[in-house]
C-alpha cells in the first residue's frame, strides 16, 4: 500500500520544525529516503553503503530516523538487519508503534525491487539534508545579525565555516571505536614500511629534515621560531617551492610581514641561485638574466598562491584559509608570522591573545585537514 504524500510531507521533527510554515515545507525527498530504508532491510551490503553518507540527521521524517538508527545500532552489533530484527529492535526500544509498526516496515522492504541503486537515493537524502540545514543556517544568521549581539566578525567566522562544512560536505561522526581507529592507523604503518623513502607526509624537501620528521603531516601545526634575521622566511619559502614545484602540491602563503613582490623576488634569486642585492640594487650583470628567465618559468607555473594582506585578524585568516582550501585545494599552508595576526580583543595580556592565536591555527589545520607551517619571532632577550 502507497503512503500519501500528505501523511509522509507533513512530520517535521526538531530544526525542522522551524522551517516548515502554512505555505512551504523545507526540501525532503521522502521517497527516496523510503528506497534507502528499503534497501537496508533486504541487504545488508546497503546498509554499509548507506552509512558512508548519511547519519539519522539526513532523515526528515521522524519514523525514518528511528528506523535508521536501529537499522545501525544492529549493523554495529553485527547482526543480521532484516525485517524480524529491526522490528524486534524497535519493539524492544518501544518505537514501533511510533514508526508505522510492522505493517510499515514491510512496506519499506517491499518498495524497492533491489538494493542496487542505494548509493543514488541515499546521495538524494544527503542533498535535501544539506539544503535544510543551509536554510537553517542562513535563519541563524539572520537572527544573530538582528540581535548583534558579540563581534561581528564573530558571527561572520561561524557563518562561513558552517557554510564551509556543508559544502565540503562533511558529516561529524563524533567518537570513534579505538577499533577502527588502530584499523586505520596498523594500515598506515604498513603503507610507510613498503615506502622505501620513509616519508609519509609532505616532504620539506630538506632530506635531514624529512628523515627526523616523516614529512608533514595533516591535521598538524608546526611552529617555526627563532630570532629576527635569522632565516625564517627563507626557509619556509625553500618549503613552499619544493613542496608546489616538486611534488605539484598547492601552497598557500600568508605574508603578514612582507609584500608579495618581495616573496616572489626573494624565490626568484633562490630557485635562479643569483645576488639578491644585486638584483635589487639593479646591478645584476646581464648574463645572470637567463637563470632569470627559467627560474621565473618554473615558478610560475607552481601552485603557490600568496596573501599579503597586513595586520590580518585571526578570523579573517581562518575564512580567507577556508575559501582557498574550497577553491584550490591546498594541500599546505604557511603563516608569516603568528605575532603580526590580531587575535581576539576579549584578551588580558599579549601571551594569552598569541595563545590563542595558537590554537586557532591548530584547529584551523585540523579543519582544513592539511599541514599548517606558522613562523613565530622570538625575542632577542632569549639569548640572555
Amino acid at each position: 500500500m502507497a503512503v500519501s504524500k500528505k501523511s509522509v510531507t507533513t512530520e517535521p521533527s526538531g530544526q525542522n520544525d522551524a522551517m516548515a510554515t502554512s505555505e512551504r515545507l523545507p526540501p525532503q525527498a521522502i521517497e527516496a529516503e523510503m528506497s534507502v530504508l528499503g534497501a537496508m532491510l533486504i541487504e545488508q551490503d546497503a546498509v554499509s553503503k548507506a552509512i558512508e553518507l548519511l547519519d539519522e540527521s539526513c532523515f526528515y521524517k521522524e519514523a525514518h530516523r528511528k528506523i535508521y538508527r536501529a537499522c545501525v545500532d544492529l549493523y554495529d552489533r553485527n547482526e543480521a538487519v532484516d525485517l524480524v530484527t529491526v522490528s524486534a529492535e524497535l519493539k524492544k526500544r518501544k518505537q514501533l508503534d511510533e514508526v508505522g509498526g510492522s505493517f510499515y516496515l514491510t512496506e519499506l522492504a517491499e518498495s524497492v525491487p533491489s538494493a542496487a541503486n542505494v548509493d543514488y537515493h541515499a546521495k538524494i537524502v544527503l542533498e535535501k539534508s544539506l539544503l535544510r540545514k543551509l536554510i537553517t543556517t542562513a535563519t541563524n544568521i539572520i537572527s544573530e545579525s538582528y540581535s548583534a549581539e558579540g563581534d561581528v566578525f564573530s558571527i561572520i567566522d561561524r557563518a562561513e565555516q558552517t557554510i564551509f562544512n556543508l559544502s565540503e560536505r562533511r558529516l561529524r561522526r563524533g567518537f570513534v571505536p579505538i577499533e577502527n581507529i588502530l584499523h586505520e592507523t596498523f594500515e598506515e604503518i604498513e603503507k610507510a614500511h613498503n615506502r622505501k623513502e620513509g616519508v609519509t607526509g609532505i616532504p620539506s624537501g630538506f632530506d635531514e629534515l624529512d628523515a627526523l620528521t616523516a614529512g608533514f603531516h595533516n591535521s598538524e601545526l608546526i611552529i617555526v621560531a627563532g630570532r629576527p634575521s635569522m632565516g625564517k622566511t627563507a626557509f619556509s619559502l625553500n618549503i613552499a617551492r619544493n613542496v608546489a614545484v616538486d611534488y605539484n602540491i598547492p601552497v598557500g602563503i600568508f605574508s603578514l610581514e612582507m609584500a608579495n613582490y618581495q616573496l616572489a623576488m626573494r624565490m626568484l634569486c633562490s630557485e635562479a641561485r643569483v645576488n639578491s642585492h644585486l638584483l635589487r640594487t639593479g646591478r645584476l650583470p646581464e648574463s645572470e638574466f637567463p637563470k632569470l628567465s627559467i627560474a621565473v618559468g618554473n615558478l610560475a607555473e607552481a601552485p603557490i598562491y600568496i596573501d599579503d594582506s597586513p595586520a590580518l585578524a585571526i578570523l579573517e585568516l581562518r575564512a580567507k584559509a577556508r575559501r582557498l582550501k574550497a577553491e584550490k585545494n591546498i594541500g599546505l599552508l604557511i603563516v608569516d608570522y603568528m605575532q603580526l595576526i590580531q587575535g581576539p580583543k576579549n584578551v588580558e595580556n599579549r601571551q594569552q591573545e598569541i595563545s590563542m592565536i595558537s590554537r586557532s591555527l591548530k584547529a584551523l589545520a585540523k579543519e582544513l585537514d592539511v599541514p599548517v607551517i606558522a613562523l613565530s619571532q622570538l625575542s632577542r632577550a632569549v639569548e640572555t
